[in-house]
């Protein structure tokens, strides 16, 4: 039977705490001038007493046996959230518009506005998505669209509003750091600064019924390589100050990363980097879980207001931070990028200017990369298989040491990579992904429904569960109610469709065919 919340529960959430809270105290300590491959530094790190440097993580995600380094992230992993569970969530991707000004060259979804296929979705009908979702018990929406200027504020506020009275219950995880920049350049909100704007924005629509901001737009940080790829979308520092405002605000956020492209190794590191680092700020200013127990007229209320903007209070209370991150390989079908030649592809590369890829002689873990510093950079790719995912997985579950979550991205790598995720520092396998838009716009969809997803934890040695986005758990998925080990017949359980979007774009399945969209 599905277990209820009991002691599963009480633990994780246990542990979610103590990790959040530990920054606030203390920070591990690094150790410069040990040898990233030091079995002594790896194990102060698997247990949380040891900090890695960018240069360290630089040199396991290149040069670490591939075992090795998932050994200790699966240590790592397992002294945050132990060895008994693996979770999962039950959501729905829901892209309001496809109309996007931003040009971004990974990017095969986007549409101008007068384009045949160009779309905005109507409120009634994204209330629609959201009733199919509750009918197989669904907990949460991801909701995220193109950067349409001819959406009003209002537009986003109503539908907010519309989402929460029709389903009060129902999380949404909505928006992006991007999509919160442009809203601030469409709707030319109040403010000194570009953080006031963003807070004034923020504030209406966490009122409205947002509950959360996921970490879509991330892609590279590094400016030289966002400069290429993201052609109209925010810098870092941009994408950065959002999700602080909205730490500041008492909401939780995702971070995301996509790599396998024009980006060297550094630049992913340097990635990471910046996401440790703002999450160490974030739970300096904001994390300090006894600060939130003061109530006004309490003792010490007067040092609260100095340390926390006065909207806190009244906006659902400070201790936001990032929950989770998640890292997956660009997908090239149908993308502008997708049309490079990969590096070693065309004749004279190597005799020219030697075997090291274009994005490895520009990239540098602090990001000062120059474009210049190849001829050829932006112009090769170097794409990312299953060997150089894992690597990345475990790496980062390693050095985001104050991260609580890594996800596993069996959406683009498939499911059986994503279940190896599951030994390489990922404890959470993501959503059933009811319906995906974007990704499989490029040419890539895999859909598993909440049987297959939970047969594909358990075959990997451990008890699947049901959470929220919070990492509460929901159920636990035991006995013989669980959906996996309610299929008797598997191969008839998998020819069966879960979902299939209207105009015929793509069929997603349960099990894990792949399918191509039709744009």
């Amino acid at each position: 039977m599905n277990k209820p919340l009991g002691g599963y529960a009480l633990e994780r959430s246990f542990l979610r705490r103590e990790l959040m809270s530990k920054p606030t105290c203390r920070t591990p300590a690094e150790h410069p001038d040990l040898d990233a491959s030091d079995s002594g530094l790896l194990a102060g790190v698997a247990r949380g007493e040891a900090r890695l440097t960018p240069e360290q993580a630089l040199e396991l995600l290149t040069r670490a046996p591939l075992y090795t380094l998932g050994r200790w992230a699966d240590a790592r992993c397992r002294s945050i959230h132990g060895g008994s569970i693996r979770t999962y969530v039950i959501d729905r991707n829901i892209n309001y518009t496809n109309v996007c000004t931003a040009r971004c060259t990974f990017c095969a979804f986007r549409r101008d506005a007068g384009d045949h296929d160009a779309y905005t979705l109507p409120h009634e009908q994204i209330y629609e998505k959201i009733a199919e979702l509750v009918g197989i018990g669904g907990t949460q929406i991801l909701m995220q669209g193109g950067m349409n200027p001819e959406l009003p504020l209002d537009w986003y506020l109503d539908l907010l509003r519309g989402i929460k009275e029709r389903f009060p219950r129902m999380h949404v995880h909505a928006f992006s750091p991007p999509e919160l920049m442009e809203f601030v350049e469409f709707f030319n909100p109040p403010g000194a600064t570009l953080e006031d704007k963003i807070r004034w924005v923020l504030i209406r629509l966490q009122d409205a019924g947002m509950d959360s901001l996921p970490g879509g737009g991330g892609e590279i940080f590094a400016p030289a390589v966002r400069r290429k790829i993201g052609l109209g979308k925010c810098d870092h520092e941009a994408w950065l100050t959002t999700m602080y405002v909205a730490h500041s605000l008492g909401m939780f956020t995702s971070a995301s990363m996509m790599f396998g492209h024009i980006e060297g190794y550094a630049d992913r590191v340097h990635h990471m980097w910046e996401v440790r680092r703002w999450q160490d700020r974030a739970l300096r200013d904001f994390g300090a879980p006894r600060a939130l127990e003061l109530e006004p007229g309490d003792a010490g209320d007067d040092d609260l207001s100095r340390r926390y903007p006065a909207s806190l209070r009244a906006h659902g209370g400070a201790g936001g931070h990032y929950t989770a991150f998640i890292a997956w390989p660009f997908q090239r079908e149908n993308t502008p990028m997708g049309n490079l030649k990969e590096w070693g592809t065309v004749a004279g590369d190597f005799e020219k200017y030697g075997p090291e890829f274009p994005g490895d002689v520009v990239a540098r873990v602090d990001g000062s990369g120059a474009k210049g510093s190849h001829p050829e950079f932006g112009r090769r790719l170097r794409m990312s298989g299953a060997v150089d995912y894992l690597r990345m997985q475990a790496t980062a579950r390693l050095f985001l040491d104050n991260v609580y979550s890594m996800g596993s991205s069996w959406v683009t790598m498939g499911p059986h990579v994503g279940q190896l995720g599951l030994m390489f520092g990922a404890n959470d396998m993501g959503s059933v992904m009811m319906e995906e838009n974007v990704v499989s716009a490029a040419g890539t969809t895999y859909c598993l429904d909440e049987a297959v997803l939970c047969r594909l934890v358990r075959d990997a040695g451990f008890i699947p569960a049901q959470r929220d986005n919070y990492y509460d758990l929901l159920s636990i998925k035991q006995g013989a109610n669980a959906p996996d080990l309610r299929v008797s017949n598997w191969a008839d359980h998998r020819a069966k469709k879960l979902h299939v979007e209207q105009g015929g774009k793509a069929e997603l399945t349960v099990g894990a065919s792949r399918a191509t969209a039709n744009n």
